[in-house]
């Protein structure tokens, strides 16, 4: 029988067209969230205030997850429940499967358990807490997906698309650690935009640009098999492993 490199290395990865069309499509649903949803707090709370004649004063959250106990609290919520609901339904191979599964739970933590309040009670403080570990996780688990799933110097994806994700990747642990370090120091806290928002921000633009790419990639590339260009562990990707003649030294 012929061998075929890509079939014997990457069998369970040959979708249909339907497969590839519903894996671009919550791909996409995850980065337009993801670049969507940080503008769209502010912007919500000012256009509520100037619509019920109200003060704009303020109407910057001090945090994303902070719009809980502002006028687009059912906009941060809807947004990570719709986040939640891609990711549990994203299907590609075992690995991402897992890795999407744990995120989705985690965004819809992020969005079931509010953050610390002002004069917060006991069971307040509780609930706070898991929702910093469901946050920090998730924005772990996008990362993982720009640095090791979307991004395989192994493949034939082009260099500089890796690099893209490598950066992606990056950039969500830096403003992780930098928001972490913002509300820990309390840092800012007399600006109006708070510090911790903006790093908030810059991860979630972060990992919302490499999903829309992902999905941009999948569908430029997801059914021409023989694309050699097509990213890693998609129809059309050729993974070289490292006994084939053709793999780098």
């Amino acid at each position: 029988m012929p061998n075929d490199s890509r079939t014997q290395h990457s069998p369970d990865v040959r979708h249909s067209a339907q497969d590839v069309r519903t894996i671009a499509i919550l791909r996409l649903g995850v980065g337009l969230i993801g670049i969507l949803l940080p503008p769209a707090l502010p912007f919500g709370n000012w256009l509520a205030a100037q619509v019920m004649g109200r003060s704009t004063d303020g109407f910057w959250p001090d945090s994303m997850s902070g719009s809980y106990y502002t006028d687009t609290r059912d906009l941060f919520v809807g947004g990570l429940c719709a986040l939640g609901v891609f990711l549990i339904c994203y299907r590609f191979d075992r690995r991402d499967d897992r890795w999407s599964t744990a995120a989705g739970f985690f965004a819809l933590g992020v969005a079931l358990c509010p953050t610390t309040p002002d004069g917060a009670s006991g069971v307040q403080r509780t609930i706070g807490v898991l929702h910093l570990v469901f946050a920090g996780l998730l924005f772990v688990m996008l990362a993982l997906f720009c640095l090791y799933s979307f991004r395989n110097p192994r493949s034939a994806q082009s260099a500089r698309v890796g690099r893209a994700y490598l950066v992606a990747g990056v950039v969500i642990l830096a403003a992780l650690a930098l928001s972490v370090l913002a509300g820990a120091a309390g840092v800012g806290s007399d600006w109006s935009v708070r510090p911790l928002y903006l790093s908030e921000w810059l991860a979630t633009w972060a990992f919302g640009t490499a999903w829309i790419g992902a999905a941009l990639e999948l569908a430029a590339h997801g059914r021409r098999d023989a694309d050699t260009a097509a990213v890693p562990r998609q129809p059309g990707a050729v993974v070289l492993e490292p006994s084939s003649p053709e793999a780098p030294a």
